[in-house]
């Protein structure tokens, strides 16, 4: 596999170790693959991501094109290399995840890498070929995860404090939608009001990529609500999303959540009131996924707060492998815990 070339250096010097973590993960999560013996190699002074398989099915070729690094793949003969065609699952134009450029703005490959660990934790990997996911962002910013969401073809909820982000979001998505004529139907942009106040502001938009979808009912939602996200019960029915991933404020210029004194800037405070409030938002079998500078907060004690939450942090090998740098105040890392499938009784 030739990796993606990355604009930030510094996430391309870690691309090739994030890139062999995702793909254990898939080769754990699509385990009829016999995708195996993953390392690297350098071809013709060229670094790429290797491994062995008995034969790529129609299943296994549906999901590496997916993968977050993932730029070509081929198969060797001898000393040659054969491409081998792929088809990702992109619903939409790539300028939906990348035309957008603002300060503190994630990487939109580290946003797919999250996304994709996150689904491929959960119970629900294979569903990406046969229905639409629901996924959440309960710290969504800008959009960058609802979008990746929206190209995969999923629905897709966010949830955010930041009045400008909401508003930026919801301009930017309208805007894009109507340039690029997908059909799509703005169900409700305004207040929502409880007791004649105004408690969030909220955008629903239904969507298909293409008319005979929308035509025949097989569309996308995409559900945005300006709130504080431990609130996110309010607007999110409980057990009704499959995934959610969020890159958790890394305590240096995000800001998570309004307190009496102002914006605080702490996590681990933020994750410890949210997470168990989200966690009753994911349905049994789903996964959630969150990224965080861990120089402000341990892994321990985010996967303290999973834990006691109800959801079994994931500690196999690979999932220790996503620690990187992104910059002198920033290493960032993932986290994901899965919630229980329900026990069948008997």
């Amino acid at each position: 596999m030739l990796l993606l070339p990355s604009a930030n250096r510094v996430y391309a010097d870690a691309s090739a170790r994030l890139a062999l973590a995702e793909l254990e993960i898939l080769s754990q999560a699509i385990p009829a693959s016999g995708i195996g013996a993953i390392g690297t190699a350098t071809i013709g002074g060229v670094p790429y991501v290797t491994f062995e398989a008995p034969a790529l099915d129609d299943r296994s070729t549906a999901f590496l094109p997916n993968l977050s690094a993932g730029y070509a793949l081929f198969e060797t003969r001898g000393e040659l290399l054969k491409p081998v065609p792929l088809q990702p699952f992109d619903h939409y134009d790539d300028d939906l995840i990348t035309i957008q450029k603002y300060q503190g703005k994630t990487n939109e490959q580290f946003t797919k890498l999250l996304l994709n660990v996150t689904v491929l934790s959960s119970a629900f990997a294979t569903d990406m070929l046969s229905r639409k996911l629901a996924v959440l962002d309960p710290l969504c910013g800008r959009g960058t995860t609802l979008n990746q969401a929206l190209t995969y073809g999923f629905d897709a909820t966010g949830v955010d404090l930041d009045r400008k982000d909401f508003e930026a979001y919801g301009t930017f998505i309208k805007t894009w939608l109507k340039r690029k004529r997908v059909k799509h139907h703005c169900e409700y942009d305004g207040p929502v009001r409880r007791d004649g106040k105004v408690v969030a502001r909220r955008l629903r938009i239904s969507m298909a990529a293409s008319k005979d979808a929308y035509k025949s009912g097989a569309t996308q939602l995409l559900d945005v609500v300006n709130a504080d996200t431990t609130r996110a019960a309010e607007f999110v029915r409980p057990s009704t999303v499959d995934v959610l991933a969020t890159d958790a404020p890394y305590g240096v210029q995000h800001g998570s959540r309004t307190t009496a004194q102002g914006l605080a800037r702490r996590p681990l405070d933020l994750l410890a009131a949210a997470v168990p409030v989200w966690a009753a938002l994911v349905r049994p079998g789903g996964a959630m996924g969150i990224a965080w500078n861990t120089l402000v907060a341990r892994r321990e004690d985010i996967a303290s707060i999973l834990a006691d939450s109800g959801l079994r942090p994931a500690e196999d090998p690979p999932y220790q492998a996503f620690r990187h740098r992104v910059d002198q105040a920033i290493v960032r890392d993932i986290i994901i815990g899965r919630k229980p499938e329900q026990a069948v009784r008997l």
